[in-house]
């Protein structure tokens, strides 16, 4: 038990290390930061121009399906860097099932891009 308990020791270590430094940090910024607000400082920011109307108005369903089009070749990245390191110890079964997740993204793509939701006014 006590050798189990000594390979984690450099992980508490690191743990603690990051945890400290982290405190530092923030503590650094709230006590050395520079406090000289000014309205233009402390105004929303709303893409460049000031905010026109109500909050609660209705968004373009297109704000939605670009975000989850980001979504979709986000995790197709998470999935493909540990895929390609691993290239070289893949038997077949591993590279068709990449193949066969490319496919359905390649294909969710283009119906997103057959309906319109990449055009913009």
């Amino acid at each position: 038990m006590e050798d189990l308990l000594r390979e984690y020791l450099p992980i508490l270590i690191f743990l603690g290390i990051a945890v400290a430094l982290g405190i530092v940090l923030i503590l650094a910024a709230v006590v050395l930061a520079v406090r000289n607000p000014d309205p233009e400082k402390v105004s929303a920011y709303e893409c460049g121009f000031n905010a026109f109307d109500d909050a609660r108005m209705k968004f373009d369903s297109r704000f939605y399906l670009v975000a989850i089009l980001f979504i979709i070749f986000d995790l197709e990245i998470a999935f493909l860097f540990p895929w390609a390191v691993a290239f070289g110890d893949l038997n077949l079964v591993g590279f068709w099932s990449m193949m066969v997740f490319l496919a359905v993204l390649t294909i969710g793509f283009a119906y997103e891009w057959k309906k319109g939701a990449l055009e913009w006014e």
